[in-house]
């Protein structure tokens, strides 16, 4: 029986998607669940699993190329081997090939060779590196997936051994004594040298790019300033930090705050919960809060769904879920889709002080700077040292007057200094 393999049904936002490498080739034995291939959107990377176990008849969609959703892409037979041989007879010897670098050939699934533990993109990446054996890592995702964070630890547990240097021989005199650099060698990077190399961008990178044109392109701008005293956050999160870690499993964080200020101040100024569509303003009754994370493909935003209705710790359990997902690129298309308001955290790469740019079509963005110390005035006039953060709120001022701007960041700031306020919703 031949059952179809086909491009998971992708949401509207996203049209289609880039087939990276196969790994298994037509031929080789598949068990169900296994990674057959990645496809890569402008969103995320996707992971296609074998519906069942079966042989890899045939395969529709070479890698390279771009399919749409639900597209046909492989087809396993069920039932033998026998569409397997019947394809590899059409396609001549390639198509009996060994398995990719992370399927087993059919030859080698016959003879009992383990198959490869699932595995996010960035954990094979860094397999393939170390030249390490993915059967001897314990995964701890779900169905035993090998997550980055496996990975890692398995490293430190058992760091590869270095081979020894061999003494290098006595080359004797002369110009021929000089060793010839190897074809594998790398190019000589020496200062002064004038190297340049091309690669292609990704379909992310692409598509952040052609947002960012596109926000600065159809909305009209501004970046209003403030800064906030971190130090009465500080003394909550160290005086709770503990009893707040043990409740709930996860730590305190700064973002957990904004987030809930930002949910209170949208209630407050609701145009900056709004965008324009056409001749439209389309308002929101709920807050879909996109918080920015870096991961090793570009930045991505995934959503916190009705922000209004999650504590503390589930926010701080839904951001550390995603910044682990994002490493280890596992982030689903339905966690970065929609979003009404977006907050960056500049600050955890040392930025001092940024203009964010829209997250299209929303109509506002809230930068979050680094904390440090500096000298400010105190109550009764004197100079006090505090740990201070700037906050950006950039805005389209086609929806977003200037007023109502300065009160939303005002508001932000009112309740990350009192987190009182928090709590009794004043």
């Amino acid at each position: 029986m031949l059952v179809d393999v086909r491009i998971p049904t992708l949401v509207e936002s996203v049209p289609d998607a880039k087939l990276l490498a196969w790994n298994f080739r037509a031929g080789d034995r598949v068990e169900r669940g296994d990674v057959l291939i990645e496809l890569e959107t402008d969103k995320v990377v996707l992971e296609v699993p074998a519906p069942q176990s079966g042989t890899l008849a045939e395969i529709v969609l070479p890698e390279g190329e771009t399919g749409l959703s639900e597209q046909l892409i492989a087809r396993i037979d069920t039932a033998g081997d026998g569409a397997a041989r019947e394809f590899a007879a059409r396609s001549g010897p390639e198509a009996e090939a060994p398995g990719g670098p992370h399927g087993p050939s059919a030859a080698a699934a016959a003879s009992g060779t383990a198959m490869v533990p699932p595995m996010g993109p960035a954990a094979r990446r860094i397999v393939a590196e170390h030249g390490l054996d993915p059967a001897a890592i314990e995964g701890t995702g779900k169905d035993s997936r090998i997550t980055k964070a496996d990975v890692l630890r398995h490293l430190e547990a058992s760091p590869p051994a270095r081979a020894e240097p061999a003494p290098e021989p006595d080359p004797g005199p002369g110009p021929e004594s000089e060793p010839a650099s190897s074809p594998e060698s790398p190019p000589d990077a020496r200062p002064g040298t004038r190297g340049e190399r091309r690669e292609p961008m990704s379909r992310l990178r692409s598509r952040i790019a052609e947002r960012l044109l596109e926000a600065q392109r159809k909305a009209a701008i501004l970046t209003t300033f403030n800064e906030v005293d971190m130090q009465p956050v500080m003394d909550l999160r160290r005086r709770y930090r503990e009893d707040f870690e043990r409740r709930h499993g996860v730590r305190l964080g700064f973002m957990s705050f904004f987030v809930k200020a930002a949910v209170q101040a949208l209630g407050r100024f609701p145009p900056v919960n709004a965008f324009i569509e056409g001749e439209d303003i389309v308002h929101h009754d709920y807050c879909d809060i996109g918080v920015a994370v870096g991961s090793p493909r570009g930045l991505v935003v995934p959503v916190l769904r009705n922000a209004e209705s999650l504590s503390f710790a589930a926010i701080e359990r839904a951001i550390a879920r995603f910044g682990e997902q994002a490493q280890d690129g596992t982030l689903a298309l339905e966690d970065l889709v929609g979003g009404t308001f977006t907050i960056s955290n500049g600050g955890v790469f040392g930025s001092l002080l940024s203009t964010p740019i829209l997250n299209p079509p929303q109509s506002a963005l809230l930068g979050m700077h680094k904390t440090q110390p500096r000298p400010v005035a105190g109550e009764n006039g004197e100079v006090v040292v505090r740990p201070m953060m700037y906050l950006a709120l950039s805005y389209d001022h086609r929806i977003i007057d200037g007023r109502e701007a300065v009160q939303f960041l005002v508001a932000i700031k009112e309740a990350v200094e009192d987190p009182a306020r928090l709590l009794l919703e004043v």
